[in-house]
């Protein structure tokens, strides 16, 4: 019997090697204070990088759930960009990214992410202790 490698959640190859890129984002002023955008990549992911564009430097914030999910906010389980330029990069496997506007005025962001060949499907949900508790 003749098997297949087949790109899976768990297989190490598809995390060594370099992703393929991917990139998004809003315009300036694009995500209204108090709104939130939910970013779906069109693979599982291995890198995600945010940033924010806008001279405004509102609250900007990156997490893993909805804001509506658990204990997003009151848990802090969210990373902030407050200043024009700011960034972050999240080295883990992930199917999506949430970003909202703590701030006062609309704020602008770009996302760049290493995809792998792993289908989404694949990827389990992101909860627990650190993400909704």
């Amino acid at each position: 019997m003749v098997q297949y490698y087949k790109a899976g959640i768990g297989a190490v190859g598809n995390y060594q090697v370099s992703g393929t890129p991917w990139i998004t984002g809003s315009g300036a002023g694009g995500l209204a204070a108090g709104a939130e955008d939910k970013i779906e990549f069109p693979f599982v992911a291995k890198s995600v990088m945010v940033m924010l564009n806008d001279a405004e430097n509102d609250d900007l914030r990156i997490h893993f759930n909805a804001t509506g999910s658990g204990n997003v906010v009151n848990g802090n389980h969210y990373f902030t960009l407050s200043t024009n330029r700011d960034s972050i990069t999240f080295n883990t496997k992930c199917k999506e990214i949430y970003i909202s506007n703590a701030g006062s005025a609309a704020s602008g962001y770009t996302v760049v992410a290493e995809l792998t060949t792993i289908q989404t499907s694949e990827m389990y949900t992101l909860t627990g202790s650190g993400l909704t508790d």
